[in-house]
């Protein structure tokens, strides 16, 4: 496994998609599902990067970022996306809330790798 990274993106304005969720117990096919959609998402016109995060107690965040807001609509509308939203209400999540963002300006630090 690779040193974990923040996505690496351009410059500003761009658009935020953050998905904050707590998960069910058990898989119950989410890891396999994720990694799916993750691939598929990487490929969509638009697409930017993304972060995500986990903690032992279910809540998930995981924050995509894309070009404009048709990019987003478009992997809204995706067919196989659409499914796995569907799986998620019935499945996956106890709850889930999602905010679209406009990123105006964005910074960031990485520790220099001889200190």
């Amino acid at each position: 496994m690779t040193d974990p990274v923040p996505a690496s993106l351009p410059a500003p304005p761009y658009y935020a998609v953050v998905f904050t969720a707590v998960r069910t117990p058990g898989d119950n096919g989410y890891a396999e599902a994720d990694e799916r959609l993750m691939k598929l998402a990487a490929d969509q016109p638009g697409f930017l990067g993304v972060d995500s995060a986990r903690g032992a107690n279910g809540l998930g965040i995981t924050v995509s970022y894309w070009r404009d807001e048709n990019s987003i609509a478009a992997w809204r509308e995706h067919a196989e996306h659409t499914l796995a939203r569907v799986r998620g209400r019935e499945q996956w999540y106890t709850s889930f809330s999602l905010h679209v963002s406009k990123v105006e300006r964005a910074y960031g630090f990485t520790r220099p790798a001889d200190v």
